[in-house]
């Protein structure tokens, strides 16, 4: 019996084996199993495997070594067009630099273009705006005086650096418009004008605080009739009588009695003397512009004006007494033209300056000089020169070259009605007013 046992129980097993072996996967799908499928099946306490779906691979993937190895050359084809476009644009950039740079000029060498006479000198020629107005000293009080006869005006013109301390030419009349011989007549007259009317309406009761106030509000009852015996009396003739009133005997005595009563009881002002009032022009601010500037105004002093009426000239200097590093040449008065006798008509004449002042210098880039040109149109009288120049108001101080780019003169003024007759004072006479000369060139000046 047991022996029939057993091998009924060895037929069991055997059965069961083939069962297994017959439920295994293949020995193809056991190879392509991984690690993790290898551990599914071993932990399976049933010993039953459980078939997984497998994803589809790609037929090409890139191993991390092997993006790796490409990456390199990628960052060096990149770094070599990055160095191809900065070496061109360094190129182009410096080439364009070369081009435009203002070099220092060497002496005694000849610009013979006035593309080269421009650019030398371009940044040396600036614009002078200066605003001015009347002022009143009333017993050594200051005011600027702010009345319809006296507003404050602008005028522009030009300069020009002539050392590296800040000091610039320009004309004398740029610098003190109101003592050119055109106007002075005008402004000795509006001076005493407006003199007589501040006596005639200012108290001595008014503080000095309060002069400018007082004055601005009360002008339209100023008159220029003022007689300093009389005081000031609106409707008096020109013989100081008042008007005649006729009527009946009694009523014109009663009428004269009520006049001296109501004049007896209105109090008397005393009024400032006109002796104690003194009226002038005065420069409110003065400044240039430099340039290819952003409209940006630096101050100045007037150094000094020319006391020769028929010398259009004067001294300016920037505040800071230095000219800026942006002007690389200054017009060198070593290298003027002192001869003037040497300057002949049809001789070439050009101008850098600044006509019409901001209203033709003003440009989307910034403030720009100009460059005209022409001929001498006439010999030197010794103190002025004409040439055929179009120039116009702003243009007042430009300098004049010859063809080589030396300094021959200041222009100053022209012909208004007809353009191309235009004066300038020579250069020579330069040395009367700027002190920072030789004594030799000041030696050869007459």
């Amino acid at each position: 019996m047991d022996h029939e046992k057993n091998e009924s129980n060895h037929e069991e097993l055997d059965q069961n084996q083939s069962q297994q072996n017959n439920n295994s996967p293949s020995e193809d799908f056991s190879e392509q199993q991984n690690p993790e499928t290898e551990n599914i099946i071993s932990e399976n306490p049933t010993n039953q495997t459980q078939e997984q779906p497998l994803e589809p691979q790609p037929k090409e993937t890139l191993t991390v070594t092997e993006k790796k190895k490409k990456n390199p050359y990628k960052i060096a084809f990149f770094s070599l067009g990055g160095i191809i476009l900065l070496g061109g644009a360094s190129y182009f950039g410096y080439k364009y630099y070369k081009d435009h740079q203002v070099e220092p000029i060497v002496e005694n060498v000849c610009l013979d273009t006035d593309t080269k006479i421009y650019d030398a000198y371009k940044d040396a020629v600036v614009m002078v705006k200066h605003r001015y107005a009347f002022f009143a000293k009333i017993k050594g009080k200051e005011i600027q005086l702010n009345i319809p006869e006296a507003s404050e005006e602008t005028l522009f013109g030009t300069a020009f650096f002539v050392d590296k301390k800040g000091n610039m030419i320009s004309n004398s009349h740029v610098l003190q418009p109101w003592n050119s011989p055109e106007n002075l007549d005008k402004i000795n007259t509006d001076t005493s004008n407006i003199r007589r009317k501040i006596a005639s309406i200012l108290t001595t009761d008014i503080s000095e605080d309060g002069y400018e106030t007082f004055i601005a509000s009360n002008w339209g009852n100023a008159s220029s009739d003022y007689h300093e015996e009389g005081g000031y009396h609106e409707g008096d003739t020109e013989e100081g009588d008042g008007e005649e009133f006729v009527d009946s005997n009694d009523s014109a005595v009663d009428t004269v009695a009520s006049s001296e009563d109501i004049a007896a009881s209105i109090p008397q002002k005393d009024y400032v003397s006109e002796d104690e009032i003194e009226v002038y022009m005065k420069t409110v601010d003065i400044s240039i512009a430099l340039h290819n500037s952003a409209e940006e105004w630096l101050p100045c002093t007037i150094e000094k004006i020319s006391e020769d009426q028929s010398v259009d000239l004067g001294v300016l200097q920037l505040t800071t007494k230095e000219t800026p590093n942006t002007v690389v040449n200054i017009i060198n008065l070593d290298n003027a033209v002192t001869d003037d006798q040497t300057l002949r008509p049809g001789e070439k004449a050009v101008m850098i300056g600044y006509p019409l002042g901001e209203d033709l210098a003003q440009t989307i880039s910034g403030i720009k000089v100009q460059l005209y040109d022409g001929q001498i149109s006439k010999e030197s009288d010794g103190t002025k020169i004409q040439y055929s120049v179009t120039s116009t108001h702003g243009a007042s101080g430009s300098p004049i070259f010859n063809n080589c780019g030396q300094l021959i003169a200041v222009n100053f003024s022209g012909v208004e009605q007809v353009q191309g007759y235009n004066f300038g004072i020579i250069a020579k006479k330069i040395y009367t007013v700027y002190g920072g000369l030789s004594t030799q060139k000041i030696d050869i000046v007459e």
